[in-house]
């Protein structure tokens, strides 16, 4: 394996100690990450080996999910909370590929990513792509950053893929979700990927205890009904809250499930 680090590296990263955006950067076959969150991404392979199928699966959601949005749906705003290290297929990328003038605000609280969005997630010319740094604990300082680029007048897609997770207490994980919903008008939607263990089984569940023992931030696995539970007064999309490699995935039989659920929810 060829040796590789994060370019440009801001003062605040650490790089002795794994961290989530970096190792879902190796899981996804990236180079942008450090000797230590290699070793963990492996570890947690050797444990949970689907886990890179489940990286990608997520991946592949989130396309699935602006295409319909930015097609079908209507939708020209997009509010990708948690971003992570930029790859290929990214929100701004594929929603301006189906209606060039989409805006999209990615936010994250992550010194490296920022480094990273604002070299490579350039827009096109007739829409907007921008990057702000902020804690999705934080909903009220989200909504005011993101208010700068997007008309949040008009109808928002809020993208919270593998977020929840790293909010370990659900009181707070729908405080959250409720605030950033209340405050977007009819039409808006919210788009979520969680890890769970009702999908998965127990190597699953020794994968995150090993994750929080070694790395940062932890996480956390939900039930469906947690799941549920942060769509509240949504209209839940057909096929409802499923595996997320099988969201409006055609052939199920090419795309096994994985342990991660994937929902999207129309605020009336």
């Amino acid at each position: 394996m060829p040796e590789s680090s994060p370019r440009a590296v801001p003062a605040r990263v650490r790089s002795d100690i794994a961290h989530n955006a970096r190792v879902w950067n190796y899981w996804l076959g990236g180079t942008d990450h450090f000797p230590v969150d290699r070793a963990v991404g492996e570890q947690v392979t050797g444990m949970y080996p689907s886990i890179g199928e489940v990286a990608r699966a997520d991946r592949a959601f989130l396309g699935r999910v602006v295409r319909h949005l930015a097609g079908d749906a209507g939708i020209g705003q997009f509010l990708d909370i948690g971003t992570g290290l930029p790859t290929a297929d990214n929100t701004h990328e594929v929603a301006q590929h189906t209606a060039p003038d989409a805006r999209v605000v990615y936010l994250d609280n992550d010194p490296i990513v920022l480094a990273h969005a604002r070299s490579l997630l350039t827009s096109s010319p007739e829409g907007a792509t921008e990057y702000v740094e902020a804690d999705a604990r934080d909903p009220e300082l989200v909504l005011r950053l993101a208010g700068h680029t997007l008309d949040l007048g008009r109808p928002v897609a809020v993208m919270m893929l593998g977020i929840l997770n790293f909010v370990l207490d659900t009181d707070e994980a729908r405080r959250i979700v409720t605030t950033l919903m209340d405050a977007l008008p009819s039409g808006s939607h919210l788009v979520l990927t969680h890890p769970t263990l009702e999908l998965g089984g127990g190597g699953n569940e020794a994968a995150m205890r090993f994750w929080n023992e070694n790395a940062t931030p932890p996480i956390t696995a939900r039930s469906r009904s947690d799941v549920a539970s942060f769509l509240d007064g949504l209209e839940i999309l057909e096929p409802g809250i499923v595996s997320c490699s099988r969201w409006r995935a055609g052939s199920t039989a090419r795309n096994p499930e994985v342990a991660q659920f994937g929902a999207v929810g129309r605020k009336p």
